[in-house]
């Protein structure tokens, strides 16, 4: 049963649609509402929003596509200047037939230029008995360009006495467009995050044919399940998917497991996604050269698979000062005088532990420490003689402005500033080696 339906489509074109755009039926059956009929008016603008990769700008171009109705679809980023959106939506419009030969440039320097230029290209195009789309992406760009732009592209149908609707897709709410002085408003539709399943869902579509729909279906599950607490972009998902998929099959091609047997798959795949875990976003490396990376073997292959973060380089004192926080960071205040003090005398054992000193400080994370304890330590682990000058503390500020150390609390503390190291202890070894 489909779950689109609108009586001016043919029932395939609907679900072909449907078939396209997974996880987002609610929203094209919305908007299929908004639309209406071809011939009939249209809501003048919607503004439609949601995070990055929630499906707003293909969601947008699938439906306009697949019903074929006549639109533009135009980026802000691109065209940042109101003459250059201007031009580039009347450059669209005259183009947008085949037969029609690539349209002259037609300077169009204000807003009155573009209304009279739309409604003779409107004409020229015979699109005055259908709804003609206008859909703006990046459309926050908007609010960077004059104030009379937003508020005119909201009442273009009023002002151009045609059938015409502007969408405008965004990242961030309507609140943040709205002018002081007041505006039309557009009709809003959210597009929600995909869920696990939804992403699940989604990505199981791109199995190879070579494999079964089972065997890469538990493939993206592990993928999932590796991923989803630090990235739910669905790009990004799709490129990690296809880029480590080869590895995972390894076991099967070479005849060491079937595809039933998901933990030598997962023993063979789990060191791979933990370094492609340190470049999530990043691209620090091509596709083709991680996929060489994921021939090499042993502890070289190993090195290059790090991030670019390991191998980051910092001043000399830079680099005892965050070893020396990440001791004060992991270490209890009172293993100081046992670890870092060359006559500490005689120590005690004892043979009890509080509970909670039992579990693994690295599991616990990092917890915060005042400077004169980072400078203690400091001293302890240098060789030569260092002096607190004020290069040590402006090297100590440039490691915060990096995110290496984190500052705890406000300036203003009569007790000193408090920090804490975010790194991780495969970093710190790269640092200390």
């Amino acid at each position: 049963m489909p779950n689109l339906e609108h009586s001016a489509y043919p029932a395939a074109t609907l679900l072909h649609l449907e078939s396209l755009v997974p996880c987002r039926e609610s929203q094209v059956s919305m908007l299929l509402s908004i639309f209406g009929e071809r011939q009939q008016l249209s809501f003048p603008s919607i503004f439609i929003y949601g995070h990055t990769s929630s499906g707003k700008t293909y969601v947008m171009q699938t439906l306009l596509n697949t019903l074929q109705l006549p639109h533009v679809f135009v980026n802000c980023v691109e065209h940042f200047t109101s003459r250059l959106l201007l031009e580039e939506i009347l450059i669209q419009l005259q183009n947008r037939s085949s037969e029609t030969k690539e349209a002259a440039h037609v300077p169009c320097d204000t807003f009155n230029d573009f209304v009279r230029l739309f409604k003779q290209a409107i004409v020229s195009q015979d699109l005055q008995d259908e709804t003609f789309y206008i859909v703006l992406d990046r459309a926050e760009q908007l609010r960077e360009m004059e104030a009379n732009v937003l508020p005119a592209f909201l009442r273009l149908q009023e002002l151009t006495a045609r059938n015409v609707t502007v969408v405008l897709l965004s990242e961030i709410v309507w609140e943040l467009f709205r002018p002081n002085t007041g505006c039309f408003e557009p009709f809003t539709l959210y597009f929600p995050d995909y869920s696990i399943g939804h992403l699940q869902k989604i990505l199981c579509q791109n199995h190879p044919p070579e494999y079964s729909a089972d065997f890469y279906a538990a493939y993206i599950n592990i993928l999932l399940g590796v991923f989803y607490m630090v990235c739910r972009d669905l790009k990004e998902l799709q490129h990690l998917a296809a880029l480590n998929f080869s590895k995972y099959c390894e076991p099967v091609v070479r005849g060491e497991a079937n595809e039933r047997d998901t933990r030598k798959l997962w023993k063979n795949i789990e060191p791979h996604l933990k370094k492609a875990m340190q470049t999530v976003y990043l691209r620090e490396i091509s596709s083709s050269q991680w996929e060489r990376l994921q021939h090499d073997e042993g502890e070289a292959g190993q090195l290059k698979g790090l991030s670019a973060h390991a191998h980051v380089e910092l001043p000399y004192y830079s680099k005892f000062l965050l070893i020396a926080a990440y001791l004060a960071s992991y270490n209890p205040v009172r293993t100081d005088k046992r670890f870092f003090l060359k006559h500490h005398g005689k120590i005690k054992k004892t043979n009890f532990m509080k509970k909670h000193e039992k579990t693994s400080n690295h599991l616990l994370g990092p917890k915060p420490f005042p400077l004169d304890r980072l400078l203690a330590i400091l001293y302890s682990i240098v060789d030569n003689r260092v002096a607190p000058t004020a290069n040590i503390f402006s090297q100590i500020t440039s490691l915060v402005t990096l995110q290496l150390l984190s500052m705890v609390g406000n300036n203003d503390q009569l007790d000193g500033p408090r920090y804490k190291c975010t790194v991780s202890l495969d970093f710190i070894r790269a640092i200390a080696r």
